[in-house]
């Protein structure tokens, strides 16, 4: 019997990329085959973000593009896409098949359930079964580093983010759980772990366990060599983490304190939980602590209301920081969502103006930070993606170095000096 082909294709944050991982290996061997979505397929399988108007606008056109290239062929559609607008597409389209967030990880029994002919339910589950839903996914196989979801969902309802209504509120993976699958990472020869979540900061809130304890017991596992943390609020990353972090063998110097504003009005309106004051204080003292570390943020240009006063205040802000790199964001209005009510929208071509000044200032920023580590050791982790005949890898601290391909660096750690800066902006060893 020829086996099953199933190809998945995944949009959006690293939650989302763990959680296909974790999808795919619930797929045995002996009956399936994961093939790449550019392949052949029996069923497709596509995993949605909604998290910004245009990330909705690429699910919707490769639902349309794959219908139209494999219209004899089974699709379904997960994912946050498939939660937001789940009534609106199961009457639009009855071609796919829909689970939502809470159903997501019932998809292997969906897909048995009709290839062996059975009539299968798909439904959108109350919101109050979804806060309830958690699994501890994670990534392994497709790329040198592993994600390991720690948490789920949101609690801070930011005013112009859609993702707790999508996700549910916070909640926490069990801590076994998590411990058991670095466990299983570390025994695939797999270097170097990120710890995820929407929210991560959050993590034990809902189950009487500690984020920091949890860091500290996942350090204790054998075979992991580095370990890094994904995006954290400025308000739940504590001074004894820091410590903690400063001291450690294995957690690298490298954080994503996301900022989103650096006007306090302009906070105010995003509903953010701390003011610019707080924020620097946060982003001084790691420095201080961790003098080599790489702290990145994210901003969102165009939040309605911001004014050209606002925004130079911004961008003022920002450059009094010691920030490595900024992922800046134009600001796209999600429906349900508190900013949607306010007035003054800024108009298209300032968010475009406003995006580009802020990324030319993170260029700048970068280059700063690059230039402090010229003429030093550091040890890259080569990843196995060869592009134009190059491998490329990151520090400790998450500098960039490309050089020619060895197949004895791909996922190995070596020591390399960092003495040239390309016109890529990336460090090359020659």
């Amino acid at each position: 019997m020829s086996k099953v082909k199933i190809a998945f294709y995944t949009f959006g944050c690293k939650v989302n990329y763990t959680e296909t991982s974790s999808l795919e290996r619930l797929f045995e061997k002996e009956r399936y085959e994961i093939v790449s979505f550019k392949e052949e397929a029996d069923i497709y399988i596509i995993n949605s973000c909604a998290v910004t108007s245009n990330a909705e606008k690429k699910c919707r056109f490769l639902i349309n593009q794959t219908k139209r290239l494999h219209n004899d062929k089974t699709i379904f559609l997960i994912g946050c896409y498939a939660e937001k607008d789940f009534e609106a597409l199961k009457q639009k389209d009855n071609s796919i098949y829909i689970l939502n967030n809470a159903n997501k990880f019932n998809l292997k029994r969906n897909i048995e359930e009709l290839l062996d002919n059975k009539q299968t339910e798909f439904y959108h589950t109350p919101n109050n079964e979804l806060n309830n839903a958690i699994d501890a996914s994670y990534s392994i196989g497709q790329r040198t580093r592993s994600f390991v979801k720690i948490q789920d969902g949101c609690d801070f309802f930011c005013s112009y983010c859609i993702i707790p209504y999508l996700r549910g509120r916070s909640r926490s993976a069990n801590k076994e759980d998590i411990l058991n699958n670095i466990k299983i990472i570390a025994a695939n020869d797999v270097k170097e772990i990120v710890l995820t979540g929407i929210n991560i900061g959050k993590y034990g809130i809902d189950n009487n366990e500690n984020f920091l304890t949890l860091l500290k017991e996942i350090e204790k596992i054998e075979g992991i060599e580095r370990i890094r943390i994904s995006s954290i609020e400025p308000n739940l990353i504590t001074d004894e983490m820091i410590s903690f972090f400063a001291n450690s063998k294995k957690y690298l110097p490298h954080f994503h304190i996301p900022l989103q504003s650096g006007c306090d009005r302009v906070l105010k309106l995003m509903n953010r939980k701390y003011n610019t004051e707080f924020y620097k204080n946060r982003i001084e003292y790691i420095k201080q602590n961790i003098p080599n570390a790489f702290v990145a943020t994210d901003l969102i240009v165009g939040f309605p209301d911001e004014t050209e006063e606002d925004f130079n205040t911004t961008c003022n802000f920002i450059k009094s920081l010691p920030l490595s790199f900024i992922h800046v964001f134009t600001y796209s209005e999600r429906g349900n969502t508190k900013a949607t009510e306010l007035n003054n929208k800024v108009t298209e071509l300032d968010k475009k103006t406003r995006s580009q000044t802020l990324h030319q200032i993170s260029e700048e920023k970068q280059l700063t930070f690059y230039n402090q580590f010229k003429g030093y050791d550091a040890n890259v982790l080569f990843e196995t993606d060869i592009h134009k005949g190059m491998i490329s890898g990151f520090t400790e601290n998450y500098i960039k170095v490309k050089t020619a391909y060895k197949e004895d660096f791909t996922n190995q750690i070596i020591k390399i000096k960092l003495n040239e800066i390309d016109t890529d902006g990336v460090f090359i060893h020659k």
